[in-house]
């Protein structure tokens, strides 16, 4: 008799022999799985025990590690000093950065009273940290040269005649400075300053502008001057008497910063890209 022997196979798919429900493959999700891969070996007390429940369709948890943890007594171990934001201008008598904040959201002026070269320096400096610089000056020919060489194709410096200074529409996410070297009696400005837009004007001595600029300012730059200078602008911005006394003999690239609360002493280096452009520090022209 054919398929003697033989015992009769279960068919895999459709209805069973009986008319009951088919058999389901193993290979395909029934409604109740978790998308969950059985690890062998760990008992339900384990699982039950573990503080964090599992979540399906997640696969195989990862490796345990410990949370970072520090004890109070060791954070000063792992602090990162910060200190000021904004130009670097050169090192102050603890042979510290001393840095100029000049990108602000409030109007900033700045008063320079000493040489060319700084203020250059100062431009230089202010557009690497990728703000946009504008000069405003009635001698185009001592600017010409650091414009080109500042930003080759790109211009992030330019330069205007007195008077001219456009709108340049200053944002946080773009200053713009301001420098204004228009000789010893400077005219107002077309352009002020404004938020996330300071002005620094350039003096070379005191003039009869220097009293109204001094009023207004809120910084103020001061190398090295005249006895009779220094005298009346220790009655002006109230300094001790050492430091009046300082002023008429200080070296180049020497200045001293005055707020109206602090007083500080910079020396500006240039860097060996700054000293091929501009030469050396100096205090005349």
């Amino acid at each position: 008799m054919p398929g003697a022997g033989l015992g009769r196979q279960q068919p895999q798919g459709g209805l069973g022999q009986d008319g009951g429900p088919a058999a389901q493959p193993r290979h395909v999700a029934t409604a109740t799985d978790t998308g969950m891969i059985p690890v062998f070996g760990r008992n339900d007390e384990t699982d039950q025990e573990s503080p964090h429940p599992r979540r399906p369709g997640f696969g195989l948890r990862g490796p345990r590690h410990l949370r970072h943890r520090v004890a109070l007594d060791e954070l000063a171990a792992v602090g990162v000093p910060l200190g000021d934001d904004g130009i670097v201008i050169g090192t102050d008598a603890q042979k510290q950065p001393a840095v100029l904040g000049l990108s602000r959201r409030t109007a900033y002026d700045v008063l320079l009273i000493g040489g060319l070269w700084t203020a250059q320096v100062l431009a230089l400096r202010a557009a690497g940290t990728g703000a946009r610089v504008a000069v405003e000056t009635g001698r185009s020919h001592v600017w010409t040269s650091l414009v080109r060489a500042a930003g080759a194709e790109q211009q992030c410096i330019t330069m205007h005649d007195v008077g001219q200074v456009p709108s340049l529409g200053p944002s946080s996410s773009s200053p713009v400075i301001i420098i204004r070297d228009c000789g010893m009696k400077p005219p107002r400005g077309r352009v002020t300053s404004a938020p996330w837009q300071s002005v620094v004007t350039l003096l070379p001595y005191l003039s009869p502008a220097a009293p109204r600029l001094l009023q207004t300012s809120s910084l103020v730059g001061i190398q090295r001057v005249s006895p009779d200078e220094a005298a009346h602008l220790s009655r002006t911005m109230r300094l001790p008497r050492e430091e009046t006394e300082t002023l008429s003999t200080l070296g180049d690239g020497v200045t001293l910063w005055c707020t109206r609360k602090d007083r500080y002493y910079s020396l500006t280096t240039p860097t060996d890209a700054e000293a091929g452009l501009l030469g050396t520090a100096r205090r005349l022209d």
